[in-house]
């Protein structure tokens, strides 16, 4: 990341910008400290700290508001905690499994993972201590569940013309795609790829719908390490007026000589792309009231299943149509603000000084994460990260920052107190761990 806000930085010093925004297609990699490297999908030889862990730790700073959506190489166990989204560290926010916020005017959808046919139909089972190295990989498969939810953000069933989702971010590419950009040109560069795009194995399969039915004004994505561009054209029905083109971006590896980055001027274009973002747009991240209202009516469909779990159908007999309704929506609008609240706090441990024995740090630990459990409470719904927990509750480390500020206010201690630590924590078992960041202590 350091790479990428260096050039961007001389971008603005060049040519006099100032950029808003920075989204980020996934592989982000927000590792904290050398035991969050274990639940990275890496060849051991190729693992490396890199220096996330610094914006995580306070001792930098993101200069630009960055969002992104996960790829196939991240820190599993980390994201695992925020499967609703949430700030990995000031002013970098995850979106979790699947996601709509909104930003300045501009509605931007994410889904995280690459597709598995294998996962694609069970719950989000994995979290720390993953039983073995499959359960690191299968965690990062994009799941029905979803897309399923994704897909209702299609507009009214009479509305073609519109454009309900401005920028749509995923890490795989839509399965397809190819057919509408320069296929040729992608083989000269790629000729290995001809195989999976001759059998439709290029991508994700289930993404091309949401494509069609949301119509993306733009749809960013990465993965495959090549820059690709297409156009779709939406066609209209009974002769109405067309809905905008999805202008679909695939970006390369930020390596030298690599297309891995574009510059999207929006206020420039805003009449061009209908547009409706007022000069004095807050430039801060607010929730979806549509999004929220999909979350909540889909809750009971939430699942940690290994076992496949399957979603209603246009033939059941039970509602399958899950997009909100007036009073959905009016239920969300009695939540009142929906700005996104700043709420991150440290979980794991910080890595404070890169060292020798930093490095021969265990396998992080599995954390509840409070922005989640504020989240999930405050919307209603079940919330992914307790239900994990508690699933193995004897391998649920205390957070970093519940026993920095416990510490912090020494008045409250008294060693001889009959409550111990843990209790006013809420947990009860007492051999919970602690970690530190070059390794760990239990507490007795």
């Amino acid at each position: 990341m350091d790479t990428i806000y260096e050039v961007l930085a001389e971008i603005e010093k060049e040519r006099g910008y100032k950029f808003d925004l920075l989204i980020c297609c996934g592989d982000y990699q927000a590792v904290r400290n050398y035991g969050d490297l274990h639940h990275m999908h890496v060849s051991e030889k190729y693992r490396s700290l890199q220096t996330f862990y610094k914006y995580y730790s306070g001792e930098k700073e993101a200069p630009i508001l960055t969002i992104f959506v996960g790829g196939n190489h991240e820190a599993s166990g980390y994201l695992s905690e925020l499967p609703n989204g949430g700030w990995v560290a000031p002013k970098i926010y995850y979106m979790g499994f699947a996601n709509v916020v909104r930003f300045a005017g501009l509605r931007i959808a994410g889904l995280s993972g690459i597709y598995n046919a294998k996962e694609f139909n069970r719950g989000h089972y994995e979290r720390p201590p993953y039983s073995d190295r499959s359960e690191v990989i299968s965690s990062y498969h994009v799941r029905n569940i979803d897309v399923w939810r994704l897909k209702h953000l299609k507009p009214a069933d009479d509305d073609y013309t519109s454009n309900p989702i401005d920028i749509m971010v995923t890490h795989d590419w839509p399965a397809g795609i190819v057919d509408y950009g320069d296929k040729q040109l992608l083989l000269r560069t790629k000729p290995f790829f001809h195989h999976d795009i001759e059998h439709g194995n290029l991508g994700n399969p289930s993404t091309m719908q949401i494509l069609y039915e949301t119509r993306p004004r733009y749809w960013l994505s990465a993965h495959l390490h090549v820059a690709f561009a297409a156009l779709v054209p939406h066609k209209s029905k009974n002769g109405a007026e067309e809905a905008a083109p999805t202008r679909f971006l695939a970006l390369d590896k930020p390596i030298p000589r690599r297309h891995f980055l574009q510059i999207i001027i929006l206020y420039e274009n805003l009449q061009a792309l209908e547009l409706d973002i007022a000069d004095d747009a807050e430039l801060k991240l607010s929730y979806d009231p549509v999004w929220l209202a999909i979350l909540r009516s889909t809750d009971g469909f939430t699942s940690i299943s290994r076992t496949n779990a399957f979603l209603p159908s246009a033939r059941s007999e039970e509602r399958s149509d899950f997009r909100p309704t007036e009073s959905e929506l009016a239920a969300i609008a009695e939540l009142g603000d929906l700005t996104i609240p700043e709420n991150f706090r440290q979980t794991a441990p910080p890595l404070k000084e890169d060292t020798p024995r930093a490095r021969l740090a265990p396998s992080s630990s599995y954390y509840r994460n409070p922005q989640t459990a504020e989240f999930c409470s405050w919307l209603g719904i079940s919330d992914i990260n307790k239900m994990l927990a508690e699933t193995n509750p004897d391998n649920v480390a205390i957070a970093h920052y519940m026993v920095e500020e416990s510490f912090a206010d020494t008045s409250e201690i008294n060693i001889d107190d009959d409550v111990s630590l843990f209790a006013r924590f809420s947990f009860t078992n007492l051999s919970q761990i602690v970690e530190r960041a070059a390794g760990f202590h239990e507490l007795i």
